[in-house]
């Protein structure tokens, strides 16, 4: 493998990507562009509605706004044959059968970007160098167009030992981990069932450059909800009475959330994120809309601050004269990985002797959808672990002036390959 190559190529991959963001579920141009990849590589595809089961999706976009992503995957640069295949989803998962006996191992690469406006300091370095974000409030400020481009670096290189490799190897590549909007649905269709492994790694999380932590653990339980509150419009002096205040019910319900009791078994968050309302300063606003979110250590946690969202929700609504409407567009539970697979990991890393450090476990601190293949994975009797590729950075996660050390993504791939062939009975991928 020329490895300089290699990365000179994954330098390319992940700043187009960070170049065109897409938010989640509107992955078009990224989803096609690793699908014809991935393809060309010789992998067997599915992609959109096979690798995503729809009632389960959450968080989508309208079908309006949707036709408008799509365009504008194909205008910058998507692979028009591969969007059309997509049916309107994004998403692809792509297998390498060895046609030798072996385990079945998953790995899960997220797409999506951030809703965020990226830096427009000159110091920034996507900017000096030209590939800062085109696509307005949006922007890779969480490294997943990193994570999209070692999935593929790793599809050249499982590809290309394919030979030394036994049983199966599947790569997902995951629309809408942001806001906990995709793992969920690719699960329930089914993308992990039969897996005996699944693993799954994030870049930075706090780590520096040269270190690697082999099982990342504290995921928060979580869920996202949008609450739509409606009431009466009225004149606000002429006709106070016939009004039902909808800013007011969520205003009421906002500051509410924010007290709900804490749980003495562990930690939990509620966030209101966003809130709008009103059409005029002297008109009664009869609609609001709150975008929020409860998280909580293990699911009971997550259950009980969630359930007690509601009956807030619920109490200021009817304190107001207004109803509300609650639709769930995000969730992501707990998991921790297995300790003989950890283990495994541990000895094949440690073996490149590519790292500095290697440390046995790293803090989340924060949700990640991934839990839901991870559970699947152990409910149907494999294992799972969830790694953290260390970078430095230049500004925290969901920052605008967020930027990683782009000299990791080869080392990444090395632990992956390398991973991928402990697994499957071989060796340590070649130099």
């Amino acid at each position: 493998m020329d490895w300089n190559k290699l990365e000179q190529e994954m330098v390319s991959l992940r700043r187009g990507f960070h170049k065109y963001p897409e938010s989640a579920w509107t992955e078009f141009r990224t989803s096609s562009l690793a699908a014809e990849r991935l393809s060309a590589l010789g992998y067997e595809l599915k992609a959109g509605p096979d690798t995503v089961d729809l009632p389960s999706v959450m968080g989508r976009p309208s079908e309006a706004e949707i036709d408008l992503h799509i365009a504008r995957a194909k205008e910058q640069g998507g692979s028009a044959v591969w969007i059309d295949r997509m049916r309107r989803y994004p998403g692809v998962a792509a297998v390498l059968s060895t046609g030798r006996p072996g385990p079945v191992t998953s790995l899960r690469f997220d797409m999506d970007c951030v809703d965020v406006e990226e830096s427009k300091a000159a110091e920034h370095r996507p900017n000096k160098e030209e590939f800062a974000s085109v696509n307005a409030l949006l922007a890779h400020a969480c490294g997943h167009d990193a994570h999209t481009a070692i999935g593929l670096g790793t599809a050249e290189v499982l590809m290309a030992e394919k030979d030394s490799l036994r049983g199966e190897i599947r790569l997902i590549f995951q629309p809408g981990e942001e806001g906990c909007r995709g793992a969920y649905a690719m699960t329930q269709k089914g993308v992990v069932d039969g897996s005996d492994y699944f693993l799954a790694l994030h870049i930075g999380i706090g780590l520096p450059s040269g270190v690697f932590a082999l099982n990342s653990k504290g995921h928060l339980c979580t869920t996202k909800f949008d609450a739509e509150f409606t009431g009466r419009t009225a004149h606000a002096a002429g006709a106070p009475h016939e009004g039902r205040n909808a800013l007011l019910a969520a205003a009421a319900a906002a500051l509410s959330l924010h007290a709900v009791a804490p749980h003495s078994d562990g930690s939990m968050r509620v966030n209101v994120g966003v809130l709008e309302a009103g059409t005029g300063r002297n008109v009664i606003p009869g609609r609001a809309v709150m975008k929020a979110e409860t998280r909580g250590e293990t699911q009971a946690i997550a259950d009980y601050v969630y359930e007690r969202a509601q009956e807030v929700l619920k109490g200021a609504a009817l304190m107001y004269g207004t109803e509300v409407k609650v639709v769930r567009t995000g969730a992501g539970t707990d998991a921790d990985g297995d300790a003989p697979l950890v283990a495994k990991i541990g000895e094949a890393v440690r073996e490149l002797g590519i790292f500095r450090e290697i440390r046995e476990s790293a803090s989340a601190g924060g949700s990640e959808d991934a839990t839901w293949m991870m559970r699947r994975v152990q409910e149907l009797g494999g294992q799972a672990a969830y790694m953290v590729l260390g970078s430095d950075i230049a500004a925290p996660h969901h920052n605008g002036a967020f930027d990683i050390d782009e000299r990791v993504l080869v080392p990444g791939v090395k632990a992956l390959a390398a991973i991928v062939k402990a697994l499957s009975g071989a060796g340590a991928p070649g130099a």
